[in-house]
């Protein structure tokens, strides 16, 4: 019986080997990929038609003297206010959420003249005190662990929206340019 198991299994890859033998192919397939740059305008999302009749070389020259342009006129480069906003954003984002020191204190004072008051109530001011202070201690560092938390947020927030501001700034400055040696923008 075994041998009988034994040559199947023998003829079953036998055939599977020829098989794949007989089908293998070689396929070479080529990959063409286009890659286009894109214009200065293009990348700060700003939309540029030559209304002129300017060439595209025309234009990329137009579209990088606009650019030191701006820069010199505003003050702001787009590509540095983004390395720079980056760099803030990882600041306020590494900033500690962390309870500052003392934050607890002031809740253990305010837990345990609660706790005494009711402590008192039930018979055991002492115990309703410390009870008081340790959930208060626990409350008063989770208050302040939330309010670092909202403070880094709205920090984020404002730092979007100063290099929002700034990259608008930016924008029309360029535009201005642009305008100026015949070309239609928009952003």
């Amino acid at each position: 019986m075994k041998k009988v198991l034994s040559l199947a299994v023998l003829l079953v890859l036998a055939a599977v080997v020829a098989t794949l033998a007989q089908t293998t192919t070689k396929t070479t397939t080529t990959t063409t990929t286009t890659t286009t740059q894109q214009s200065i305008a293009q990348s700060m999302g700003v939309i540029v038609f030559p209304a002129g009749g300017q060439s595209a070389s025309t234009q990329s020259s137009d579209e990088a003297n606009c650019y030191q342009w701006a820069i010199k006129n505003t003050g702001i480069d787009p590509f540095q206010l983004q390395k720079q906003s980056a760099q803030a954003q990882q600041a306020i984002a590494s900033g500690s959420t962390a309870p500052t020191a003392g934050s607890g204190v002031g809740g253990a004072a305010r837990g345990a003249a609660a706790g005494a008051l009711f402590g008192a109530i039930g018979g055991n001011a002492g115990t309703g005190a410390a009870v008081g202070a340790a959930a208060g201690f626990v409350g008063g560092r989770a208050r302040n662990r939330a309010a670092n938390q909202q403070a880094q947020q709205q920090a984020a927030a404002g730092q979007a929206q100063f290099t929002q501001d700034q990259m608008n700034t930016f924008r029309k400055a360029f535009s201005v340019c642009l305008e100026g040696k015949k070309y239609t923008v928009r952003f």
